[in-house]
C-alpha cells in the first residue's frame, strides 16, 4: 500500500490544520440542529448530507438572501491523480468537514484531507495502491473515540479505516487496516466482488452500510452489514432477501435466498441515535427486468426498512413496488423529519424515488402520514412472468415528475423528426408507469432514471418542507428470450455479441457513448490498458454494474471488440447469448426448477428516447427542483433547473435538465445545487424558487453541496468533474467577499 507519508505536501498548512484539530479553544455553538442537538460550528457537515438523519441541512447563516451577491470562489483544489490525457472522471463526493480539515474522494476515488480555508492538500491515501481503480464514492465517515480519529470508507471491495491526521492504515482494524466486503455474502468471496459506493452511518461503535451490486442474473444479495469500528469484525447481517423463518421469506419462491440478487440499499442509510433505529431503503430484486424465478412480491425489494441499530433486528417496512421489473429503485437514503400532522407533531421518515413520489411514515410505526391506495396495473404479455395485480399509489403529496405521457408531449423540433418519434412512441407497448417491459418494447415512465437519484432531498427540520430535484427521462425496454448458442463465433464476434447486447443501450452502437454520462468508448486503447479495462468491466463502476459472470470465459471477446479493428473477413455467426453462465449459476447455487431458457434480457437497458440527432423525444420540462410542505402535502414551488440546449426550441424558456445529485439547505434562507450538465452551481430562495446566484464551473458539479464553518467564515463546497485539463476533477469552496 502506498505510504501516505510520501503525499503529504504542503507542511505548514498541515500543521496548521493538525494543530485546530487538536487544540482548538473558543468553539461556537449552534444549539439547533435536527433532532434538538447542538453542534459545535466546526463540525456542522461532519457527516454525508450534514447529519445522520440526512437532512443536507445547515444552521450556518452568514451566507444569506442579504449577501448572496457577495459571494465568490474562495479557493479551487486540482486532484492530480488522473493520468493527463485520460477522460475527465466524474465526481460524486459530498465532502464532511472537521475542525478545520476536509475529507472527500476524488473523481477517481482516491481519499485527501484538505485544509478547509485554503484547499491545501493535508494528506492523499489511494486505495488501489497504484492501480486505477475508481469507481462511484460519495463520500467518507469520520469516527472519535478521545485521541482515536479515524476516516473509514471503501475503494473497490475493501472497507478502509485511516488516522484522520496523517492518513495511514491503522493497522488493528481488519487485516492491516482493511476489511473484504466480499467476505460474509452468499457467493465465493474470491468471485464477488461487492462494492459500495455510499458512505456507512456510525452507531456508538458501529459502523452500518449498505452495498451496491450486479444488477443481472447470478447477482450478490442486498445483505446490510454492521462492523465494529475499532477492529473490523462483521457484528450483524441484515437479509434482504430472507432467509428460510426470517420475515418476507414467504414473499419468495422457496429456494430464492440461494441464487436471487439485489434488493440493496445503494443510496445511503439514516439514523435516529435517541430511538437507536436505522431506517434505510432498497432497490429491486434481479434481475431488474424478468422475473420469473422470483415469483411474489420480493421483500425487502424496493422497501423502506427499519431496524434497530443495535442489533440489525427488524422493526417494519413498508413496500413501495411489488414484484419490481422496470428498475424502480428507491435510491436515496431517507430523510428523518418531524411534521405537524393533523394538529400532532409527529417524528417522521421521507422517502423520495425514481416514480417521483415521496412515502412518508410515521418513524415509530410505519404508518403512512396519508393513505396509500393499491391500485390495479397491467399484466406482463412475457411466458412465465406473474406481474403483481397492484401498486402503491401514495394519495398524498402528489408526484413531483410525470406519470402520463400522451402524444401532445411528443417533441416537435421538425416535421420529420416529430412524426418518427410518434411513429416509434405508438409501436411501444404503454399503459403509464407500470407497464412491464415487453418483448415488443416498453415506453417507461418516469423509468430507472425518472423521479429523483442518489441526491435525493433535503429538508429544514424546523419548517417541515423536503426539497427535491426531479427528472422526466423516459425510457425504452425490449426484452429478449436467452436462447442456446449454435454458432461457432471468432473472439471479436464474440465480444461484439455481448456488446451489442450489454452495452448498446449506453454506449450507442458507434461506441461514441451520449451526454448522459455514458462515455465514448472510441479510442479506448489510447486512454486505458486492456488490463484496467477488463478489470473495470468486472468490477463496474457509475451507473455501470459489474459484468463479471457475463465475461466469464469470454474476457478475450470483448477486449478483443473494444481494442482491435474488426477481421476483415469475419466468420458467420449470430448473436451471442449466454446460456452456459446462467446453467453455471444455477448449478453452483442447486436450483433444478428453473430452467435457464425460461430467462430474458432487457436489450435496451437505460436506453433513451429520442430522435436521429439525440434530442430529447417528449417536450420539456426535464428536470426542475420543488419544495413540497410535509406538514400539509402540498407543494411551496416548482421551477424548472437547468438547460438543455440541443433540446431547446429558438426562443424557448430554459428546458431544464436531467441530473442525479441533490441541494444543501441552510438557515440563510437558501438552497445551494448543481446537478445539471449546464456545468452551473445555484443558489435559490427558498421562500420563492427565485435562483438568486450562479457560478459556471469547469466540469459538471454532479454532487450534493456542502457547507462549513472554518477561520471565520462560511464556506460552500462542491465536487467538482474532471475536465481536459484536469481529468481527476476539483474540489471548490466558495465565501463572502472580504
Amino acid at each position: 500500500m502506498t505510504n501516505p507519508k510520501t503525499l503529504l505536501s504542503k507542511r505548514p498548512a498541515f500543521l496548521l490544520a493538525l494543530t485546530a484539530t487538536l487544540i482548538y479553544t473558543g468553539c461556537k455553538v449552534y444549539p439547533e440542529l435536527a433532532g434538538g442537538k447542538s453542534a459545535d460550528i466546526n463540525r456542522t457537515w461532519s457527516i454525508y448530507k450534514a447529519d445522520s438523519e440526512g437532512t443536507a441541512y445547515s444552521v450556518l447563516d452568514q451566507v444569506n438572501l442579504s449577501n448572496i451577491n457577495k459571494l465568490q470562489l474562495a479557493w479551487s483544489h486540482k486532484f492530480s491523480d488522473a493520468p493527463q490525457g485520460s477522460r475527465g472522471g466524474n465526481s460524486e463526493s459530498n465532502p464532511i468537514i472537521i475542525d478545520g480539515v476536509m475529507y472527500t474522494m476524488s473523481a477517481r476515488h482516491r481519499v485527501y484531507a484538505l485544509n478547509a480555508a485554503t484547499g491545501e492538500q493535508i494528506w492523499a491515501f489511494d486505495p488501489f495502491d497504484g492501480a486505477a481503480g475508481g469507481g462511484v464514492g460519495r463520500g467518507v465517515t469520520y469516527y472519535e473515540d478521545g485521541a482515536d480519529k479515524r476516516i473509514m470508507f471503501t475503494g473497490g471491495d475493501q472497507l478502509f479505516s485511516v488516522n484522520a491526521a496523517t492518513g495511514e492504515l491503522i493497522t488493528s482494524f481488519g487485516k492491516g487496516g482493511k476489511v473484504s466486503m466480499n467476505v460474509g455474502m452468499r457467493g465465493d468471496p474470491d468471485k464477488i466482488s461487492v462494492i459500495p459506493t455510499t458512505p456507512g452511518t456510525i452507531y456508538q461503535d458501529l459502523y452500518i452500510i449498505g452495498n451496491e451490486v450486479s444488477e443481472l442474473y447470478g447477482a450478490e444479495p442486498g445483505h446490510i452489514r454492521a462492523y465494529n469500528v475499532k477492529t473490523g469484525a462483521l457484528v450483524w447481517t441484515f437479509h434482504t432477501v430472507p432467509q428460510p423463518g426470517e420475515v418476507g421469506y414467504e414473499t419468495w419462491p422457496k429456494d430464492a435466498w440461494k441464487y436471487v440478487g439485489g434488493a440493496n440499499s445503494w443510496g445511503g442509510i439514516s439514523l435516529d441515535e435517541k430511538r437507536g433505529m436505522v431506517f434505510l431503503s432498497t432497490g429491486s430484486p434481479t434481475y431488474d427486468y424478468y422475473g420469473k424465478d422470483r415469483a411474489g412480491d420480493n421483500l425487502f425489494g424496493n422497501s423502506v426498512v427499519a431496524l434497530d441499530a443495535r442489533t440489525g433486528k427488524y422493526k417494519w417496512h413498508f413496500q413501495t413496488v411489488h414484484h419490481d421489473l422496470w428498475d424502480y429503485d428507491l435510491p436515496a437514503a431517507p430523510n428523518l423529519i418531524t411534521v405537524v400532522h393533523n394538529g400532532k407533531k409527529i417524528d417522521a421518515v421521507a422517502q423520495t424515488s425514481k416514480l417521483g413520489y415521496i412515502y412518508t411514515f410515521n418513524r415509530d410505526t410505519g404508518e403512512p402520514l396519508w393513505p396509500i391506495e393499491e391500485r390495479p396495473v397491467p399484466a406482463s404479455d412475457i411466458p412465465g412472468e406473474v406481474t403483481s395485480p397492484t401498486q402503491p399509489f401514495p394519495t398524498k403529496p402528489k408526484p413531483y415528475s410525470r406519470q402520463i405521457i400522451t402524444e401532445a408531449d411528443i417533441a416537435n423540433y421538425s416535421k420529420g423528426s416529430h412524426d418518427s418519434l410518434l411513429q416509434r412512441f405508438r409501436s411501444f407497448r404503454y399503459e403509464g408507469p407500470f407497464t412491464p417491459p415487453s418483448i415488443k418494447g416498453t415506453f417507461m415512465m418516469p423509468g430507472s432514471r425518472g423521479g429523483s437519484s442518489w441526491g435525493g432531498g433535503a429538508v429544514d427540520p424546523g419548517k417541515g418542507i423536503i426539497y427535491v430535484k426531479s427528472n422526466d427521462s423516459p425510457e425504452i425496454a425490449t426484452m429478449k428470450k436467452v436462447v442456446q448458442e449454435t454458432a461457432d463465433l471468432s473472439k471479436f464476434e464474440q465480444g461484439k455479441a455481448l456488446y451489442m447486447t450489454y452495452c448498446v443501450a449506453c454506449h450507442m452502437p458507434d461506441k461514441n457513448g451520449d451526454e448522459s454520462g455514458n462515455p465514448s468508448l472510441v479510442g479506448i486503447e489510447n486512454r486505458m490498458s486492456r488490463e484496467d479495462a477488463l478489470n473495470k468491466i468486472k468490477r463496474g463502476g457509475g451507473k455501470m454494474p459489474s459484468f463479471a459472470s457475463v465475461i466469464a470465459g469470454k474476457e478475450e471477446g470483448i477486449i478483443s471488440f473494444l481494442f482491435e479493428k474488426e477481421p476483415a473477413a469475419p466468420r458467420a455467426g449470430r448473436e451471442q447469448s449466454f446460456l452456459k453462465e446462467i446453467q453455471a449459476n444455477n448449478a453452483a447455487n442447486k436450483v433444478a426448477d428453473i430452467k435457464p431458457d425460461d430467462q430474458y434480457l432487457n436489450l435496451t437497458a437505460y436506453g433513451q428516447f429520442t430522435d436521429n440527432q439525440r434530442r430529447q423525444g417528449i417536450k420539456p420540462p426535464f428536470g426542475q427542483l420543488h419544495a413540497i410542505n410535509l406538514n400539509t402535502g402540498e407543494f411551496e414551488w416548482t421551477i424548472t433547473l437547468g438547460n438543455t440546449p440541443d433540446s431547446q426550441l429558438p426562443g424557448a424558456p430554459e428546458t431544464g435538465a436531467s441530473g442525479s445529485a441533490g441541494p444543501l439547505v441552510t438557515k440563510g434562507g437558501l438552497l445551494f445545487i448543481g446537478s445539471t450538465r449546464d456545468r452551473k452551481l445555484r443558489a435559490i430562495d427558498q421562500k420563492t424558487g427565485k435562483v438568486v446566484w450562479e457560478y459556471t464551473l469547469p466540469g459538471i458539479a454532479n454532487a450534493n453541496p456542502s457547507t462549513y464553518w472554518s477561520n471565520g467564515k462560511q464556506y460552500i463546497a462542491i465536487s467538482v468533474a474532471g475536465d481536459a485539463a484536469n481529468p481527476a476533477g476539483y474540489m471548490m469552496a466558495f465565501a463572502l467577499a472580504e
